[in-house]
């Protein structure tokens, strides 16, 4: 089932290799210039209830999703056949899990979407950048979990690690066969343009903090918070403690 037309075989050639350069260039370059930028933007401080139910859903869902990509795509079939894993059996484990990590992004992603548009303080902490994230970050799951039930259940079996996979492997091969994605069916077609366009679009968004671990937080120092001085005593357990006013005479 194709209903879209052909498109180039030069497109499979070229978007891959503009999209990986935008990726690893942009990276360096947002790092080199806008390392206080390098944020997620956190909007916890405005609305946690949502968060804390969509943000889980999308980052253990997004693991799923990228761990069933490894296997599906980076892995040939001859690998996993070699380990005992039968051609069945693993249609059924990526049609199960990746159904099940497929669909708690997509959740994530809706609660996230709806608290981001209806809660006004995220609404306009929210850039054109971001939607346009979000954009593809939902056509890409949306086609993702096509290409998951379609190729499976909805209209026949179609193996698409005999064409996706030795494609996206051969890209890092220097010798790549952009003609293998030519005749796919449509949802595959549309999902790698998809994701080929994320992945270009990367580093210039919010997306960037996946590579930022908090290693600084075992060593730094503690932040101590004071409360605002008053007249009135502080009357708090072992609020004495922790006075000490700053005066002249201290820094003599």
């Amino acid at each position: 089932m194709n209903f879209v037309p052909h498109l180039p075989v030069e497109l499979w050639l070229i978007l891959p290799y503009v999209a990986f350069t935008s990726f690893v260039l942009g990276h360096v370059w947002r790092y080199r210039n806008d390392q206080f930028g390098w944020t997620t933007r956190s909007s916890q401080i405005y609305e946690s209830r949502l968060l804390r139910l969509g943000s889980p859903l999308f980052h253990f869902g997004m693991l799923g999703v990228f761990g069933g990509h490894v296997l599906g795509v980076l892995i040939p079939a001859s690998w996993t056949e070699a380990v005992g894993v039968s051609e069945h059996t693993y249609h059924v484990i990526a049609v199960g899990a990746g159904s099940a990590a497929g669909l708690a992004v997509l959740a994530g992603v809706v609660i996230l979407l709806y608290r981001r548009f209806t809660v006004i303080a995220v609404r306009k902490a929210t850039t054109a950048n971001d939607k346009l994230m979000y954009a593809l970050l939902a056509a890409a799951l949306v086609t993702g979990l096509l290409n998951t039930w379609g190729s499976n259940l909805l209209w026949g079996t179609y193996d698409y690690r005999e064409t996706v996979s030795p494609w996206f492997r051969s890209l890092f091969t220097l010798n790549p066969q952009p003609e293998l994605m030519v005749d796919t069916p449509w949802t595959f077609q549309v999902h790698g343009l998809v994701v080929l366009a994320l992945v270009g679009l990367w580093p210039y968004t919010r997306l960037v903090h996946m590579f930022s671990a908090p290693v600084g937080y075992l060593t730094r120092p503690y932040i101590v918070y004071r409360h605002k001085q008053t007249d009135a005593p502080d009357t708090r357990r072992y609020a004495r403690a922790w006075d000490s006013p700053v005066t002249p005479e201290r820094w003599r």
